[in-house]
């Protein structure tokens, strides 16, 4: 197996004042040199977190930034997202090098975007969502296509939901569990169907799930999603109980996963796993029921061709129920993934 991904939730640093750039600045710097970044790759991700916050506040007076450790087979990479809810702002003008943000050196997103090994954004009247991806300069391992927001509510340090992705070469195995409720115990149950998951990933999702269900027996249970795909084949397998939803999103259409009803951990009918043909150069996006399920990525016009990064942070910002944890993972379904 090339990797084993264990879950972990989203940083949020909220920007609504000159003095949150310097904290913005440190924790991004920080967190990449907890990562193995040398003094070099550390400081380009402190100077793309001071310009994307200064960006932020220039052009929105408010926002947050997202930051995230990404496990790789050759070391970690830093994710940094800047969301906004503005009006929308000069994109063309912001790419300029030596356009100034407003207390920074004015090196401009497209200075930024240099910096980074990854950039995207996405930018309409509803607010700005910008993408970075910073790897040290030797990790030379393409980027995986992936994107994940997932967010506790009123930002307990215990989280409800749990996300686990595995690679094995051309094959992705994607976990999503909603632990019943929230907090400590709804963790906890999550957790222990997660370590259940992780032993034998790629198992058929019926014996995957049998084992996640005598893992959570003593737990408070929960929903669960397993998605399967298979590049060679160019298959995906899906199978869910309870509220988690899942879609398959194209550029000209979407489709629905069905899940059945019931509580891993507690009592489900007889699970039947799913099989979808041709979903290469699809999107997977699986979600919590922390996210209001009446959305759809044709209202966003070009996003289905953004980062999933980007498409993740996007529905998170515009669909968060605010009422319960909530995790968005998009994927996508490609064979470069191996």
């Amino acid at each position: 197996m090339d990797m084993n991904i264990v879950g972990t939730m989203t940083q949020v640093l909220v920007v609504e004042d000159i003095s949150q750039v310097g904290h913005a600045r440190r924790t991004a710097q920080q967190l990449a040199e907890k990562c193995g970044f040398d003094s070099n790759d550390a400081g380009r991700v402190a100077l793309v977190a001071t310009e994307l916050a200064s960006n932020i506040l220039k052009h929105a007076n408010r926002g947050e930034l997202h930051l995230r450790a990404l496990p790789r087979a050759t070391g970690i990479g830093i994710e940094i997202l800047a969301i906004d809810r503005a009006q929308g702002f000069d994109l063309q003008a912001c790419l300029t090098d030596g356009f100034s943000t407003g207390g920074t050196q004015g090196i401009g997103l497209g200075a930024v975007s240099r910096q980074a090994e990854v950039f995207d954004v996405y930018a309409d009247s509803r607010g700005a969502v910008l993408l970075t991806r910073l790897y040290p300069r030797q990790d030379k391992a393409p980027d995986r296509r992936i994107g994940i927001s997932q967010h506790s509510l009123h930002n307990d340090p215990a989280c409800g939901d749990v996300w686990h992705l595995a690679f094995d070469g051309p094959r992705i195995s994607a976990l999503v569990i909603d632990g019943l409720g929230h907090g400590e115990e709804a963790e906890r149950a999550a957790r222990a169907g997660e370590k259940a998951f992780a032993q034998l990933p790629f198992a058929s999702p019926l014996v995957a799930l049998e084992d996640i269900h005598l893992a959570m027996t003593a737990t408070r249970g929960g929903a669960l999603a397993i998605a399967q795909f298979d590049g060679g084949s160019d298959t995906l397998t899906f199978v869910g109980i309870g509220n988690i939803g899942a879609c398959l999103v194209a550029a000209d259409k979407s489709r629905g996963l069905a899940s059945h009803p019931g509580i891993v951990g507690g009592q489900y009918r007889r699970a039947q796993p799913f099989d979808y043909a041709q979903v290469n150069g699809q999107l997977l996006i699986m979600y919590s029921d922390g996210l209001q399920s009446r959305w759809n990525l044709q209202d966003y016009p070009g996003l289905v061709h953004r980062h999933p990064a980007v498409i993740a942070a996007i529905l998170h910002r515009d669909f968060c129920r605010g009422r319960d944890d909530v995790t968005v993972l998009v994927i996508a379904l490609e064979a470069a993934h191996a």
